[in-house]
């Protein structure tokens, strides 16, 4: 029972925190654009299932927390289509019900009966707001912790590696990959990982000459640095890590806001390539990762950030900081899924929006219905795949298996 009540605390609790960081300021995103532009609004809950607190405020919104902490939505006065996006039928049969209850002044309060770019702007106001928390977050902390920086240095390579085939030297400073500036060795281990299996020039600097240099990244198991294994890409260099190679960087205000528009961008870029690759089938889709895997990350982070803490107060501190990394990466992910064009997502609610504005009327309540579907079965495939990956990368298989052999 204690060792379940530590796995809780370790792995479990952080996911939930960064889940419901992450949630909570996209549901938030609908709800302030909601509010700006007069939007009546029944209930903002955090987390689904039976309400374990809730109250209403002056505006007449029910603010809810529900059981289960894993999501979060808004509830727009006579929103009770699944779809949020009525047909012509029902959006007349709602007009009926509103005006004969509330006059025809009441229209102007409701969702469905906002012109449609109002209702686009609320849609996309969810992903905004966590690419918004992704720079406030990345701003704030190279704002307050600054960064610590290990440049690209070779300090060795490894025999019949990809980089030792291309001509890497001990000694040489990596100074740009595929045409972007490599700042730091963490910059040259995200291009081995995006580009695995790629032709990559880098730009190299040995002593006064420039040389080029083109290597090819390949996939190896490789510690994650959390306590686990996952197939990485790397090139087979070995960095120099003397104390006097780190360099410590520090940001003014405008500066780390600079930085953090610029990681969130780094972030949002790379999953795209990265996505773009897997589904061309060039890259394996068995690193996506579902709760189980993000669950397992959050607590091993939080692990991380605490090591080498003198105390309590100091490793909560050192877990809290490398839980915000986490989340400003995790919002960036959410904000971008939530964008894609899919049924029961904010991206499938653009589409439909952008289809009522060319044909002046909202698609059939049939098609929208069949959409839905199709999107939360994807969803739900995407969903399972991932769970097992993740499965997998814990070796839940090969214990059972070991269990039953």
């Amino acid at each position: 029972m204690l060792s379940f009540l530590q796995t809780a605390l370790i792995y479990i609790v952080p996911f939930i925190l960064v889940l419901t960081l992450v949630v909570t300021i996209h549901e938030l995103g609908h709800f302030w654009a909601a509010k700006s532009f007069g939007v009546a609004i029944d209930r903002f809950s955090i987390g689904f299932g039976k309400a374990i607190a809730s109250w209403t405020d002056k505006s007449g919104v029910q603010w809810r927390i529900g059981w289960a902490p894993v999501g979060g939505y808004v509830a727009f006065a006579g929103d009770d289509n699944a779809a949020s996006v009525p047909d012509q039928d029902d959006l007349e049969t709602l007009r009926q019900s509103i005006v004969a209850r509330e006059g025809e002044g009441a229209l102007s309060r409701y969702f469905h009966f906002k012109p449609i770019w109002q209702r686009a702007v609320i849609a996309a106001a969810g992903p905004m707001a966590n690419f918004v928390l992704a720079v406030i977050l990345f701003a704030t902390l190279v704002f307050a912790l600054g960064e610590h920086l290990l440049p690209a240095k070779v300090a060795s390579v490894a025999a019949g590696s990809p980089a030792a085939q291309a001509g890497f030297r001990a000694g040489d400073l990596i100074a740009e990959a595929n045409g972007r500036p490599v700042k730091s060795f963490m910059d040259l281990a995200e291009v081995a990982q995006l580009r695995v299996n790629l032709p990559t020039v880098f730009v190299v600097r040995r002593g006064t000459d420039e040389v080029s240099l083109t290597a090819t990244s390949k996939l190896q198991m490789r510690s994650d640095g959390l306590g686990g294994e996952r197939l990485q890409g790397t090139l087979g260099i070995v960095p120099a890590q003397a104390r006097e190679d780190y360099v410590h960087v520090r940001y003014n205000p405008i500066e780390a806001v600079g930085k953090g528009i610029e990681r969130t961008w780094r972030v949002l870029s790379t999953t795209v390539y990265y996505l773009g690759r897997m589904v061309t089938g060039q890259v394996s889709a068995d690193q996506l990762s579902g709760p189980l895997g993000i669950a397992r990350v959050s607590g091993q982070v939080a692990q991380t950030g605490a090591l080498g803490a003198p105390d309590l107060g100091s490793q909560v501190l050192g877990a809290g900081v490398a839980l915000l990394g986490l989340a400003a990466v995790l919002s960036v992910g959410i904000g971008f899924m939530n964008l894609l064009p899919v049924p029961v997502l904010d991206g499938g609610h653009l589409l439909f929006y952008a289809y009522e504005a060319v044909a002046r009327r909202p698609l059939a309540a049939k098609v929208q219905a069949a959409g839905y579907r199709v999107g939360l079965a994807l969803l739900l495939g995407l969903m399972l795949f991932a769970t097992w990956n993740d499965l997998q990368q814990l070796r839940v298989f090969k214990i059972l298996g070991g269990l039953l052999s």
